[in-house]
């Protein structure tokens, strides 16, 4: 297979879709969703596998992992088994042909010569199609696995700074080059090969401070924000806001969120199945032990409002909960599109069983709305 078009005329996450639509986290047992229910997400490399290709012939745009080293206890050790992203990444697009696929790194854990290599690789073997999620951390149980001490907020997007400048020097058409940061010293640096076809690959980030917005938006292709779950007025305002702070640094930035879909047959089905596994089979020590890294406790914010925190929690990182018909959830899609966002990536309580229905139903209305366009209209990889 050769491949002589740019990367941004060749990736369907460059194309003619106006809301990009990709699945997110699926290399992590149970999704994004800590529920006790049988059919949660195994996250499996077999089940992986057949998501990929089930979302490439779909035309989905994109998959996004979760960057996770150890879970979350309760019953179900929540999010307790998954996939290194690099790896998992560079094996699903050895085995798709259009899709985009990330990987997510923790910059702190990960020398940035050693990443810009394996994006490099990942993205030769993609023919263009490999992106990079970029992240600080926050959780320093996982940081203490590795022995790496939790830097100070402002600290981290300082050295991100530091590692993106090094890791876009590598793909670009220097042979040699060195360094000289802060945090880095670097002599004699090289690349070869470099990322396939013209440019670098995509970088996304989801930040929520002040300082992690600037460094999204002067170093990074696209950002995740989180989405109102009150109203679409309240989300463009949002979208407004980075909008701005992008035009300011005459910076190009496409604006993400991430949402979870529960589509039935009925808007009454939807509810109960959303309820059923979400709240009533809850894995509330997994619940629990995520409140408590994120310093969410009874002590520290009494009862009633613990009771209020855990019940969002239990979404776990799903964002914005989407529930209702195919007509339900493509009008909340069409509502996000016409708040300003770029795309978003969602998740289901089992990816693979529920992608299916969403494709057939959902998606022929987004087609129909001229928020995408029908896959054998677009540009095919290969």
């Amino acid at each position: 297979m050769s491949y002589d078009a740019t990367t941004r005329q060749r990736a369907d996450m460059y194309g003619t879709n106006k809301l990009k639509i990709g699945l997110f986290a699926a290399n992590l047992s149970s999704g994004r969703t800590p529920t006790t229910v049988p059919e949660r997400w195994s996250g499996s490399w077999e089940d992986n596998l057949a998501l990929a290709r089930l979302a490439d012939r779909e035309g989905l745009d994109f998959l996004l992992p979760l960057s996770r080293w150890k879970g979350y206890a309760g019953e179900t050790n929540y999010q307790g088994s998954g996939f290194e992203t690099f790896t998992w990444a560079t094996g699903l697009l050895a085995s798709t042909q259009r899709i985009t696929v990330f990987a997510t790194v923790l910059a702190p854990l990960f020398n940035p010569i050693l990443a810009s290599k394996l994006c490099a690789t990942a993205d030769q073997i993609g023919g263009g199609r490999f992106g990079l999620n970029m992240v600080v951390g926050w959780n320093e149980d996982e940081f203490s696995m590795f022995g790496v001490p939790l830097a100070g907020h402002d600290t981290r997007y300082n050295y991100a700074k530091e590692w993106m400048d090094i890791a876009k020097l590598a793909w670009s058409d220097v042979e040699t080059f060195d360094f000289d940061g802060q945090f880095f010293k670097i002599s004699d640096a090289r690349l070869n090969p470099k990322p396939a076809g013209v440019g670098r690959p995509l970088i996304m980030n989801a930040a929520a401070s002040d300082v992690g917005r600037e460094f999204a938006i002067k170093n990074c292709d696209a950002l995740f924000i989180m989405a109102s779950r009150t109203s679409d007025a309240e989300t463009a305002k949002r979208v407004d806001q980075i909008q701005a702070l992008a035009s300011d640094q005459q910076r190009d930035l496409g604006v993400y969120t991430v949402g979870g879909i529960t589509c039935r047959p009925t808007r009454k089905e939807a509810e109960e199945y959303f309820n059923y596994a979400a709240y009533e089979c809850a894995d509330l020590e997994a619940v629990e032990e995520l409140m408590r890294l994120q310093k969410v406790t009874r002590a520290g914010v009494g009862d009633d409002e613990f009771e209020r925190q855990r019940k969002l929690y239990c979404l776990g990182y799903s964002g914005l909960p989407m529930i209702g018909t195919p007509d339900d959830i493509a009008d909340q899609l069409v509502g996000l599109s016409e708040a300003g966002l770029s795309g978003i990536g969602v998740s289901f309580i089992n990816y693979l069983n529920e992608l299916p229905y969403f494709c057939e139903e959902v998606l022929p209305r987004l087609e129909r709305k001229g928020l995408r366009s029908p896959v054998s209209e677009r540009l095919l990889v290969g």
